[in-house]
Order: C-alpha cells, then sequence, then structure tokens
C-alpha cells in the first residue's frame, strides 16, 4: 500500500517537472534510456519523499523506477527498461569520511578515477529449468553473491522437489551492462600528506563505459557493505562499496574549489592592484632567497597559457614546462613542493622511485577485476588540468624517462598492453628538477653539455634555467642573513606555540621576520585566484604583442639568414613557448588582452634562458641544436672534416691511418689540435672510429 502510494507521488513529480524530458527521451529511447532527476527539485515538490529518497533509496528509488516504466506517454512508447538517475547531491562526502550510519543511504561521491575494467554483462534475471519436471521459472539477482534456487518453484506451476543443482538457461536470462571502478580522493585535498583513500563503485547499464582513468567524477549511489573472508572463516569486518546510481563526470575546471562571493570580492580587490604581478612573485616561497626568474617562471605556470583545439582537430597545449638544473643545495625540491603546495591541482613524485608506468599509466591484472586486465592511471593523468612536479628527473632509468615524451607534448599517455589499446589525457604542466652530469656544474664545460638528459626531452621544456652555486661575497652575505632570519623567526614561532611566550625585546624583531617569510598573497587566496583566473580568462593578442613576438623570432632568426653556414638559433617551439608565456602573464594579471607590456616582459624571461643553455660557448652564437639535437654546429661541421681527412688519408695510409697525420692536416685547414683531439674521441666513443693499435684509427664498417 506504502509503496503504491509513493508510486504515486512519484509519477505526480515526474508530471509536474520532467514531462518534456519524459517526451524526449521516448523519442530517442531506448539508446537514451536515462531520465536525470536533480534532487533540489524533488525537495521543492516534496521535502519528505527527498529525505525518503535519502535515508530509505532502495524503497524510493524502486518505487520512481516503476512509476517512469508505467507512465502513458503520448508517443506511445513503453519505457520498460527505463532508468531514474539521482543527480546534484547537496551534501557530497569525502571518500575518508564514510562512515557505519551511510551504509544503505543514498550518498554522493566525488573523486578520482585510478582503475577501470572493461564493461562485462551481469546477469539481473537468471532464468533456471528444473532437470525432473522442466518447468522454467526466474530469480531475480541483486548484490555481490549469485543466488541460485533449492526447490523448484510450485507456485508456478513447478512439481516442488528439492533439487541439488538447476539448470541456467542463459538465452533466457535477462543482462545488464557493468563496470566496476575505483574512486580515489583527489591529491589536491590531501594537504598533510596523508594516504589517500578509495572506494569501489559498480555501474551498471548506460552509465557503464563512460568514464576512464584519470576523469573527475561525481557518483551518486547507494553504500553497501559485504562481509570479509579469510581462509579461517568469516570475519566480523566489513568492506563497503557504491552501487552507482548516476554518474557526472565534471566538465568545469576546478570544481572542487568552492568561490564565494567574498572570495570574489577578494580577488577583484588584489587583480585592481598596480604592483599584482610582482606580488603574485613574491608570494613564491618567500622562505627562499633570490631566484626572481625562477619564480616568475613559476607564477607563469601556474596560470598556464590557453589550450587551444582548432578546426581541423589539432590540439596546442597551454600548458607551461619548466625544467631546474642546479648545484646540491640551491633549493630546487623546496620550489618543486612549494609550487605543487600552491596549484589548485598538484602533484609531486621523484623521479628515482618512478617507473614508466607509475608515471603514465599501467594495464595491470588483479583482484580488482577479477582476474581480468584493467587499466590503471599513473601520475601524470592523476595530475591531469595540475601541475607534476618530478624531482631528480636525471636519476630515472632511460626507458622510463622515455614515457614522458608523448605526455608532454600530445598531452595523452598511449597504452597498448594485453590486447589493450588506450589513450588517456594528462593535461598537465610539469615542473622537474635535475643536477648537472657531475654532480656539480663544471665552469668549463658548456652547460648544456651537463644537463644529463636526451635532447628529445630537453626540447619540450618551455624553460630551462640553471642554479649555480658560485661563491660572491655579496650574494652569500645576503643569503646567509635570509637564511639566519628564516631560521630565527621559525625559532620564535615554535616558542610561542609550544609554550606561549616570546620576549618583549624579541617581538620587534619576530615581527619583522615573520614579514619576510609571509607571502605577499596568502596560499589560499592564491590558489582560488588561479582557479578564477582558469576558469574565466582567456586573453586575445593585441597587435603590439603579435609584433613584439614576430619581431623578437625573426630577429634571432636573421642569424641563420646572413650566412648559410650559421647555426639554427631557435626553432618554432620556443616561438609556441613565447606565445603561451605571453598568455599567462596575461591571466595573472586577470586581463583579457596579451599587451606589448606582456610580450616584453616574457620574452626577458626566454632571453634569460637562452643566453645561459642554447649559445654555443665556442662562437657564442644561439645554437638550438645543443638542446634539440645533442650537438651543436660547430662539433657538427668539425665531426665532418675529420671524417673527410681520414678518407683522404686512407687512399695514402690504407684502412689505418696514423692519429699524428690526422692532426697534422686539422691543424692545416684551421681547426685547433686540441679540438680536432676532442672530436676523434667523441667520435670513438660515438662507435665511429676505434683505434686497432698503438697511434692508429680506423672507421667502424
Amino acid at each position: 500500500m506504502m509503496q503504491d502510494l509513493v508510486t504515486e507521488k512519484w509519477e505526480d513529480f515526474l508530471k509536474k517537472y520532467y514531462w518534456n524530458d519524459l517526451i524526449a527521451m521516448s523519442n530517442s529511447y531506448p539508446e537514451k534510456r536515462s531520465l536525470f532527476v536533480k534532487f533540489s527539485e524533488m525537495d521543492i515538490y516534496d521535502p519528505n519523499l527527498a529525505d525518503m529518497l535519502l535515508e530509505d533509496p532502495d524503497v524510493a528509488i524502486e518505487a520512481a523506477t516503476m512509476a517512469l516504466r508505467e507512465m502513458d506517454i503520448p508517443t506511445g512508447v513503453t519505457l520498460d527498461e527505463a532508468n531514474l538517475r539521482i543527480i546534484k547531491l547537496p551534501r557530497r562526502l569525502k571518500i575518508r569520511d564514510i562512515r557505519s550510519n551511510d551504509i544503505g543511504k543514498l550518498v554522493g561521491i566525488e573523486g578520482l578515477v585510478t582503475k577501470a575494467t572493461e564493461v562485462r554483462p551481469r546477469i539481473v534475471e537468471a532464468v533456471f529449468e528444473c532437470p525432473f519436471c522442466h518447468h522454467i521459472f526466474s530469480v531475480a539477482q541483486s548484490g555481490r553473491q549469485f543466488k541460485e534456487p533449492v526447490e523448484c518453484e510450485q507456485e508456478s506451476g513447478g512439481c516442488g522437489r528439492k533439487v541439488q543443482r538447476f539448470k541456467l538457461v542463459v538465452d533466457k536470462s535477462k543482462f545488464a551492462n557493468a563496470q566496476k571502478v575505483r574512486l580515489q580522493e583527489s591529491p589536491e585535498e590531501l594537504r598533510g600528506g596523508e594516504l589517500p583513500q578509495a572506494l569501489d563503485v559498480n555501474l551498471e547499464d548506460d552509465i557503464s563505459g563512460e568514464v576512464s582513468p584519470g576523469d573527475r567524477v561525481i557518483v551518486t549511489g547507494i553504500l553497501r557493505s559485504y562481509q570479509r573472508t579469510t581462509q579461517f572463516g568469516k570475519t566480523p569486518f566489513f568492506d563497503i562499496y557504491l552501487d552507482g546510481n548516476s554518474l557526472e563526470i565534471m566538465e568545469e575546471e576546478f570544481e572542487e574549489i568552492v568561490i564565494t562571493e567574498e572570495d570574489e570580492r577578494e580577488i577583484m580587490e588584489l587583480k585592481n592592484q598596480p604592483d599584482v604581478y610582482e606580488k603574485l612573485i613574491r608570494s613564491i616561497a618567500p622562505s627562499i632567497y633570490g631566484y626572481e626568474e625562477i619564480k616568475e617562471a613559476m607564477v607563469l605556470q601556474l596560470f598556464a597559457g590557453v589550450p587551444k583545439e582548432l578546426p581541423d582537430e589539432t590540439r596546442v597545449r597551454g600548458d607551461i614546462h619548466v625544467l631546474l638544473v642546479g648545484d646540491p643545495g640551491v633549493a630546487k625540491s623546496q620550489l618543486l613542493t612549494y609550487q605543487v603546495k600552491l596549484a589548485p591541482r598538484g602533484l609531486y613524485t621523484g623521479g628515482k622511485s618512478s617507473s614508466a608506468a607509475g608515471l603514465t599509466a599501467a594495464a595491470v591484472k588483479d583482484e580488482f577485476g577479477e582476474g581480468r586486465w584493467t587499466l590503471e592511471a599513473g601520475a601524470l593523468v592523476l595530475a591531469d588540468k595540475g601541475i607534476a612536479a618530478v624531482d631528480e628527473i636525471d636519476k630515472m632509468r632511460k626507458e622510463d624517462r622515455d614515457a614522458l615524451h608523448e605526455a608532454m607534448e600530445q598531452q595523452t599517455v598511449s597504452i597498448a598492453k594485453a590486447g589493450i589499446m588506450a589513450r588517456l589525457n594528462s593535461r598537465c604542466a610539469l615542473l622537474a628538477a635535475a643536477n648537472p652530469k657531475f654532480g656539480r656544474f663544471d665552469k668549463y664545460t658548456a652547460i648544456a653539455e651537463q644537463i644529463n638528459m636526451p635532447p628529445t626531452l630537453l626540447s619540450r621544456f618551455d624553460l630551462i634555467f640553471t642554479m649555480m652555486d658560485r661563491p660572491d661575497e655579496e650574494m652569500d652575505t645576503k643569503t646567509a642573513e635570509h637564511i639566519l632570519e628564516t631560521h630565527y623567526a621559525g625559532e620564535l614561532l615554535a616558542r610561542s606555540k609550544n609554550i606561549g611566550k616570546v620576549e618583549e625585546e624579541e617581538k620587534e624583531r619576530f615581527r619583522e621576520a615573520m614579514q619576510t617569510m609571509e607571502p605577499a598573497v596568502s596560499g589560499e587566496l592564491l590558489r582560488k585566484y588561479v582557479a578564477w583566473s582558469k576558469r574565466n580568462v582567456f586573453p586575445v593578442m593585441t597587435e603590439e604583442a603579435h609584433k613584439k613576438f614576430l619581431d623578437f623570432y625573426i630577429g634571432l632568426r636573421r642569424q641563420g639568414y646572413e650566412d648559410e653556414d650559421a647555426p639554427v638559433p631557435i626553432t618554432a617551439r620556443q616561438l609556441e613557448a613565447l606565445i603561451r608565456l605571453g598568455e599567462a602573464r596575461a591571466r595573472a594579471r586577470l586581463s583579457d588582452k596579451i599587451t606589448a607590456e606582456d610580450a616584453e616582459r616574457v620574452i626577458n624571461e626566454v632571453t634569460y634562458c637562452l643566453k645561459r643553455v642554447f649559445v654555443d660557448p665556442e662562437t657564442g652564437k644561439l645554437d638550438t641544436d645543443w638542446i634539440t639535437v645533442g650537438t651543436t654546429k660547430t662539433k657538427r661541421d668539425r665531426a665532418r672534416s675529420i671524417r673527410e681527412i681520414i678518407k683522404e688519408l686512407e687512399k695514402e695510409y690504407g684502412e689505418e691511418v696514423p692519429i699524428e697525420e690526422v692532426l697534422d692536416l686539422a691543424e692545416e685547414e684551421g681547426m685547433e689540435r686540441e679540438k680536432a683531439e676532442e672530436m676523434i674521441e667523441v667520435m670513438k666513443r660515438d662507435g665511429i672510429l676505434f683505434s686497432p693499435g698503438s697511434g692508429v684509427i680506423k672507421f667502424v664498417r
């Protein structure tokens, strides 16, 4: 009786609020067979029914589904397999806040999909045949266990005998598509280094197969539990899982960051300050002295350029990749951890301990997929639309580092394993730190030679910074004073927190020290400022900025026009980096235009990097091949000359040529003897030449 009354109420509600949606659904039925009902509208219609939906969802959803399936629609379609799905629940529960009181209730859970199985049929109504009287009857299936009858159904005309095993009639049974996914807490919610908690979710029918690892979703469903069993029998502990009713994929960036009207007012106040950009730079790791250019690059990386989907379906990334290469003890890791803490979405990982699968994605066979292959998302996929910081990237194994190429430029992760061909999104900016090849920079060797990374990977970084630790009295004094001041303030802060007292004469100095440590813009406000900017600001280039970018690029490329033998100074990749940085600077000011001032500022930033890393130490000219190819044009020309000299001498000496003769001829051609010797050693290392005996060299054929 009660069930009928609830069904009637649901029918009335659907007619009042969702009549047009029902007609639209009936026109595209059975391809579209889910009606999404907003909880708030249910609450307005009948608060008691809304409460019942939360407290006793099994009864309420069954009644609602029955009402939907039995409705008379003017189009004449019977919605006998339609589903009613509840969305926009007012209260979202965090996975770590789930308690025993929530079992059996309707809950909304937000999280990150880390694993997903393939879509497979699940039996919902099993049809059995009696082996004695051949009577056919059905048993509804729900939960995790398969229900089998013990006796033949007498009510429906069976013999009523107890039978050990009935025959399952598969072709008459009813199946539904089902998928299992694992939800994990979003990394940005874990501020205290906690272990992220996970929850398994069962998705059925038309909401299965909609998500892939790395997606951020809100799943509304009924929380259920089942008893754990071990080899010793049943335990008193129960496991929980979510029976998914509806699935919403979070389309808008940073939906999890709530920005109130008060926050918006603060953001606008900050935007209107003339020195907002300088304030943002001062807010990055104020406890670390100096590194203005690097801090500016980190601000630009937080805001990122605008990702573009072009009409020919090409995607141009907006994320800015930054590499810091530096001597030990120059605060690289500190900067990385600070950036991850600031970013609305950030993930930190160490290169030494990360494998290719851990960074990108893996196909694994485990108990979660009941022995089948499942896809598991790695760090770069989980950091989608955020920042991934990889420390000690140079310590990674070569094959693991190779996995980064596609993730950095195409911003996707492709996986082909065990018959699974998948492509996951990894639209994240990479902030990486590395040490020089020999542990510390050697001032007599070119910087680019000391960065122990493949050129193909280096060329994908928009900005490469070198952090050198060179003794300099004035700089060292300022740095030391800053460190001492920071520690002093930290000591006083620890004392006041634990004992609650600061001496009277120390108070003024304590206040001053705290001011130097405090960021100009608080971390919480900065995160909201970045999230608001990424949601609402999409700047466009002005004519002046366009001209500045063009002049800068052509100005540098001109060095290659005037001299045919000149190296390639910069490539189009650096121009793209410039545009991205210009967009990011406009976004940092919450401006919808990239001005000439923005262009000038980022040109200075790029020039700073180019001068330090891209210059050929022998000629003093810019040579992009340092980074993109791993050698300079000068060295390539020298290698070619030596190759030709050896070929010439082979006519006289045969295959084995005296090294001294080669060096003499090289010197005659104007090459320094030392450089020629060095080049021969490099060619030996590269397997082009070898020395079969003392004082002679020969080509490897």
